[in-house]
């Protein structure tokens, strides 16, 4: 058995090596040791006995990655130039991220299709703590609050916070922007949540829409999308997930939410 290090990318061997995930950390536990695991296109977050994985080969590595590379450029070449021509103000976003890889792509991807986006790699747990100050500092029309999740035990307990990985973080980051947005009349856009994330309370404590209504995984770019046709909609449009899902991998089933108006100003 190869020797599993943080940073390795690897696959679980019970599930058929089905999602590639990178090694964020190992714990020692009563006999054996347990990795910690982050998808390595998918924002789940996941943990494995060491003995259950299996690194994987660099070239499938790299054709993984390179179809996360596609997927971003097909969305560019799609997207087109949106910057702002002098007539229209497009809504800032800014965005939270719990994983700095995706931080990375996060921004390239907002810079080239022309969005007004700040981007900052902040983990999870701690995205509470700082969401108030960073609102004060960017005074953004879009929060996006997004890093990995998942469900300790799929299939049952999904009235459990504690059954979410990541959930309670991100409810109370979205809690936190409320509580601001009460104060300043801002009325933000928020969107919360990555794989399997309690999409109910995310909801209910404030969030436009949230992942995951059918506890599935979600794709890289699905809050950016759901971002991007807030901040290039006319005000008085109002959003719902049927003016986005065609655009998310999985449509209504990774996605959901109660809507928005869009955040574009148009200046005569």
């Amino acid at each position: 058995m190869d020797k599993i290090r943080k940073g390795d990318i690897v696959g679980r061997k019970s599930y058929g090596k089905d999602i590639y995930f990178k090694v964020d950390h190992i714990i020692e536990k009563t006999n054996e040791k347990i990795a910690i695991l982050n998808g390595l296109v998918e924002r789940i977050e996941a943990d494995s006995p060491i003995s259950d994985l299996e690194i994987i080969p660099r070239e499938e590595v790299r054709k993984r990655l390179k179809y996360l590379d596609k997927s971003l450029e097909r969305r560019i070449f799609l997207a087109g130039e949106k910057r702002s021509n002098g007539k229209n103000i497009l809504g800032k976003i800014l965005h939270l991220d719990g994983d700095r890889k995706y931080s990375e792509k996060s921004y390239n991807y907002y810079k080239k299709v022309g969005l007004n986006a700040i981007v900052k790699n902040i983990p999870e747990y701690k995205q509470p703590k700082v969401v108030r100050r960073l609102l004060e500092i960017y005074n953004p029309d879009i929060l996006v609050i997004t890093g990995h999740d998942g469900m300790l035990k799929r299939g049952k307990r999904y009235n459990d916070i504690y059954n979410y990985r990541n959930s309670r973080y991100f409810i109370e980051t979205v809690k936190e922007a409320r509580k601001y947005d009460k104060e300043k009349q801002k009325n933000l856009a928020i969107f919360a949540g990555a794989c399997q994330s309690y999409f109910e309370a995310l909801i209910s404590a404030g969030a436009n829409f949230a992942s995951s209504p059918a506890r599935i995984l979600i794709d890289f770019l699905d809050p950016l999308l759901v971002a991007e046709k807030i901040a290039t909609t006319e005000k008085y449009k109002y959003i719902t997930i049927d003016d986005i899902a065609y655009d998310l991998r999985d449509g209504k089933d990774g996605v959901g939410g109660i809507g928005s108006n869009g955040k574009l100003k148009k200046l005569i």
